[in-house]
């Protein structure tokens, strides 16, 4: 029962170190407007993560696009996770390279790149934020731990609290995304 427990405790202390960090809403804020801005002028939003992380991708662009909690015009979002998509990349050119090409393909000025790292050193991540700084996109990060590697090239940076594991970022991450998506849809709604 205490394991039980356990993994619940833990959830509320890393939310409850998120809260405590006045920092992480104005990282929120920032990206939210950064969506916001893309969404007005045309563009596109592309999110990419791996295992959990491309899950929680899927669910950010299919929110978008679908619908969250209120009837409203479909947003430009996807997320890079087709299977034979991922596969052909992989096969030609390796694991590293299967957001970064598709970034590489479709990115464009002024779009957002959405990565999510739990540990922020994912190489096919670091991939696609150079692809999309290349393509003169902003990049919003998802990260835990330190921010790892990826934490100095995102134009916003949403960092969940220091656990052992990746689960505990992740649940941080899935808040974060709703949060996001939240935000669009009552500012996009305004105006």
């Amino acid at each position: 029962m205490e394991d039980i427990k356990k993994h619940f405790t833990e959830a509320q202390d890393a939310l409850s170190k998120f809260i405590g960090n006045p920092d992480s809403f104005k990282s929120i804020e920032k990206a939210g407007q950064m969506l916001v801005r893309a969404i007005q002028n045309g563009n596109q939003i592309i999110s990419c993560g791996n295992g959990g992380s491309m899950c929680d991708a899927m669910h950010f662009a299919e929110e978008l696009s679908g619908k969250y909690r209120n009837d409203r015009p479909a947003y430009p979002a996807i997320a890079i996770s087709d299977p034979a998509y991922l596969s052909c990349v992989a096969n030609d050119y390796g694991y590293e390279f299967v957001f970064s090409r598709m970034v590489e393909a479709m990115g464009k000025n002024g779009d957002v790149l959405v990565a999510i790292s739990t540990s922020g050193n994912s190489g096919n991540i670091l991939n696609a934020i150079n692809a999309a700084k290349a393509k003169a996109m902003l990049v919003i990060g998802l990260t835990g731990k330190d921010g790892g590697e990826m934490a100095a090239f995102c134009d916003a940076e949403i960092r969940a609290p220091e656990s052992e594991y990746a689960d505990r970022a992740q649940e941080i991450h899935i808040k974060v995304i709703h949060s996001l998506i939240d935000y669009v849809e009552r500012n996009l709604a305004k105006s």
